[in-house]
């Protein structure tokens, strides 16, 4: 039971009767007796919470950044009208608006109550219950019950790199359709024969062909497609760093490292797909987080927004020997191997460096890393002594990170490191690169 506001004033005003009642005991006697009386009835009167009906509907999965709907159908099979407020609650990260609406469904019938949500953060947004508070007809009391109306909202990644995929998409096109090769790379494959032209190959002359035509005609290759691509997403304590502006909320604070990585995973998967190679993913820390293999080109990247919505930066350290093991595992034929983590030279030189042979002797590996857009800007700083000292520190970090770059370059293994709004396109540059090259 709930008492409203109007029961406050109802009492406050008996108060002042009873300052000019000649008899004050009796007068506040026959007041609270007359109250308690009221608030009885009313609650009697008032609609039955607990026989109430809730089912839900609506989306059950949108972008972050975005906003969805759900909508709460009220049904009152009793024989009294439930007329009052109802509040579907969220978690605070949801944003559900708004938290409480007026409510009004007569005996018999059914109500929709609509909250619309803007969630901040990827995962999945549980409804936390639904409270119904009913009315009485004088509307001095009310009754109050809750509903468990589960409901799950899973908030995927927002994909924003996909506006640079057209412009990679035609660089593809390119590359495939309009400049074979004459010389035959480790990647690529029979495209089709030609007349010789001065300044071609010779090397390139397929002699067989040119003794049927009486022509000289050579051969042109072009990158292989089918091959296979494994994107390796770090998700460990290095991955939790906030880098940037986050790009949904505009938040200065940024997003963090594992979201930019995903973005990039994201473009670089599309693209790939879309080269007709094969696309896996793994997530892991310590251990597999998430697994996504053999998933068609049609629907790779709806699976993997699906795989990577609940994922979350880990507070431990990467174990990279169970990574590479874990790697070596699914992988067994040569692919292209593209570790998205952080280019931290003491967290590499502990984890993945020492391992870092046994996984390129056996595969193409491509490194790709966010770096901190507050270091470069902290770099130029030269106005007084605190910002000087600043800037030695950002200059000491950012030749950190050079030297790393050197050695992973000494073990055969490409790297990309780039800012925040910069690594998908950057990484889907060095694909391109690679298929370019034959490498892959």
């Amino acid at each position: 039971m709930a008492l409203t506001g109007r029961t406050g004033l109802l009492a406050a005003l008996s108060a002042i009767v009873v300052l000019f009642a000649p008899e004050p005991g009796l007068a506040v006697a026959g007041l609270l007796l007359l109250l308690a009386a009221l608030v009885v009835v009313d609650l009697l009167l008032a609609g039955s919470v607990r026989e109430l009906r809730l089912e839900r509907s609506g989306e059950s999965r949108v972008r972050l950044g975005d906003a969805v709907q759900v909508t709460l159908t009220v049904a009152n099979p009793g024989r009294r009208r439930v007329r009052g407020l109802i509040r579907d609650a969220w978690p605070p990260s949801a944003r559900a608006q708004p938290r409480r609406q007026a409510l009004d469904v007569p005996a018999g019938e059914r109500r929709r109550v609509v909250t619309t949500l803007t969630p901040s953060r990827r995962g999945d947004r549980e409804s936390a219950g639904v409270t119904v508070r009913s009315v009485g007809p004088l509307g001095l009391a009310a009754r109050q019950g809750s509903h468990a109306v589960p409901w799950t909202i899973r908030v995927l990644p927002p994909f924003l790199s996909r506006t640079h995929l057209p412009a990679k998409l035609s660089r593809l096109r390119e590359l495939e359709g309009r400049n074979p090769v004459l010389i035959r790379g480790q990647g690529t494959e029979f495209d089709s024969l030609r007349e010789y032209v001065a300044g071609d190959d010779v090397r390139s002359i397929d002699w067989r062909a040119t003794a049927r035509r009486n022509d000289v005609v050579v051969r042109t290759w072009r990158p292989e497609r089918d091959r296979r691509v494994l994107i390796v997403l770090d998700t460990s304590r290095t991955s939790a760093g906030r880098v940037g502006v986050d790009p949904a909320s505009g938040d200065p604070s940024g997003w963090p490292r594992l979201d930019w990585s995903m973005d990039a995973a994201l473009l670089l998967a599309a693209l790939a797909a879309r080269a007709g190679d094969r696309v896996d993913f793994l997530a892991h820390d310590r251990t597999v987080r998430s697994w996504v293999s053999g998933a068609s080109r049609t629907e790779l990247l709806s699976v993997m927004v699906n795989a990577m919505a609940p994922i979350e930066a880990e507070l431990v350290e990467a174990d990279a020997e169970d990574m590479v093991a874990a790697i070596i595992a699914r992988a067994a034929h040569r692919c292209l191997v593209v570790v998205l983590t952080d280019l931290n030279p003491a967290a590499l030189e502990e984890g993945l460096l020492p391992v870092l042979p046994q996984l390129a002797s056996r595969h193409l590996v491509l490194l790709a890393a966010v770096s901190d857009p507050r270091v470069a800007a902290m770099a130029e700083g030269r106005g007084t002594l605190e910002e000087v000292y600043d800037a030695a520190a950002a200059e000491y970090l950012r030749s950190g990170r050079r030297r790393m770059t050197a050695r992973l370059r000494q073990h055969g293994v490409e790297v990309v490191d780039a800012l925040p709004e910069q690594l998908a396109p950057a990484l889907a540059d060095a694909y391109l690169a690679l298929k370019a090259a034959g490498r892959l």
